[in-house]
Formats: C-alpha cells, structure tokens, sequence
C-alpha cells in the first residue's frame, strides 16, 4: 500500500471515528442529563439538605458529563472538517480537545477505580437521613417526601439502579479513553501528513494535493524536457534563415 492510499484510509478511519466519537458524546449527554432530571435522582435532591455530598456529588456528575460531552461533540466536528478540508489548524483543535477530553475520562475511571460504592453510599445516606427525619417529626413534609421516595421505587430498587447506573459510566468512560487514544494516534498522522506537503515530489513521497497550497500541479518530466530542448533549436533556425547561413531572410533582402 502507498502513502496515498494509506492517508486516504486514515482519512476515513477518521470520519468513521469522529462519528463514533459524536455518538458518544451524546450518550454522556444523555446520562447527565438522567443524572440531573431522572426521578430516582430528583427525589433524592429534594429530601437532601443543603450543602450535603449528595448535592455536591450530584452536581459534580451533572457539570463532568455535560463538559465531556461537549468536548467530545467539538472534537469530532473540528477533526471531521479537517480531514475533509485537509486543514492542519483544525486538526490540530481536534487534537486538543481529544486530549482534553482523555485527561478528564482518566480522572472519571480513576475515581470509578477508587471509589466504586461512593454513589450509592451517598444516596442511601441521604435515605437515611430522611427516614429518620420523617421517624422524628411530626406528621408533615418529610413523611410526605419519605413517601415520594417509596413511591419512586422501594430502597433495593434505588440501590440496583444506581449500581447499573455506575456500570454505564465505567463502560463509557473505559470506552471513550480507547477511542481517545486511537483518534489522538489519527489526528497526529493526518496532521503530519498535511504538513509535510501537498503534492507528489520527485522521490513518491506523500504529499496532499497542489491545490489546497495555492500552487500549479507541475507538468510530467517528459514534456519539460521536450520543451528544453526544443526550444534552443528553434532559436538557432530563426537566425539561419532559408539560406542556410545566419541572419534573417528579409535582413539579406535589405543589404
């Protein structure tokens, strides 16, 4: 396989992945968003005191996963339009946010690593505490957001969901940190590729085309030399004239 045909199967290697990545980054949007709104975690948010780890990790969850969402939707943008358009600027943005987006994945699976209960722990500390709220007081709100929080789903229901909710996030994250490396590994070949020149030089050596640079495609060897020489021999029988001896024919006419 040439260098031509290898960079255009890079190229589509990274239209291919730059879909898979915007794929992705909707799936993460999508999670966030069920960790902001979904019901099993909205009742908790209502039942949690202020300032509580549940708000805080709940927020945390919310503002990652809409921030890696968006840094992997603008990377697979920018590196797709510079794979199409051959531009190294947006290629080398593309770059960026790929790596941006793979330090945050490492922290989230790290964190996933080292803390795989903190959610769920978080949460039924929170049912704890509303439980023995509404146990303590009167008859009021917290028995009726104890209430809301049975009706939701029973306590081994909340603890099942949120274990396969914590499930989906290690998958993605192991996911996106592969796709990561492969799209870095792309990114970089293209952009070297687009660098190193934009047409074919003497020695085959790849190079994009003439046009995206603003440059003439040079014309074949053969009719360059054609015209070298050709081009002298046409000047010497300019001087001989019909005769055979220099000078023009119409310069003898006139002597």
């Amino acid at each position: 396989m040439g260098p031509w045909s290898r960079v255009r199967v890079a190229k589509c290697q990274m239209l291919v992945t730059s879909f898979f990545v915007l794929l992705l980054g909707l799936l993460l949007a999508a999670v966030a968003a069920l960790a902001r709104f979904g019901a099993h975690f909205a009742v908790l948010q209502r039942v949690s005191p202020e300032g509580s780890p549940y708000q805080a990790l709940h927020r945390w969850a919310f503002l990652t996963g809409i921030s890696l969402a968006g840094l992997l939707g603008l990377g697979a943008v920018l590196s797709a339009a510079a794979a199409v358009r051959e531009a190294r600027r947006l290629m080398a943005a593309g770059f960026l946010c790929f790596a941006l987006a793979f330090c945050a994945l490492a922290q989230v699976a790290f964190w996933r690593l080292r803390n795989p209960t903190q959610v769920e722990d978080t949460a039924l500390d929170t049912y704890d505490l509303a439980y023995d709220r509404a146990v303590r007081s009167p008859p009021g709100a917290w028995r009726q957001e104890l209430q809301a929080i049975q009706d939701t789903d029973c306590l081994q229901g909340i603890r099942s969901f949120l274990r396969m909710h914590g499930q989906v996030i290690s998958i993605l994250a192991s996911v996106g940190l592969a796709s990561m490396v492969y799209a870095m590994l792309l990114s970089s070949f293209l952009w070297f590729a687009i660098c190193s020149g934009r047409s074919l030089d003497r020695r085959g050596t790849y190079a994009l085309s003439p046009r995206a640079r603003g440059q003439q495609p040079r014309e074949p060897s053969f009719f360059r030399r054609f015209e070298g020489g050709l081009a002298p021999a046409l000047h010497q029988l300019d001087d001989l004239g019909p005769s055979g001896r220099s000078g023009s024919p119409w310069l003898l006419q006139d002597h």
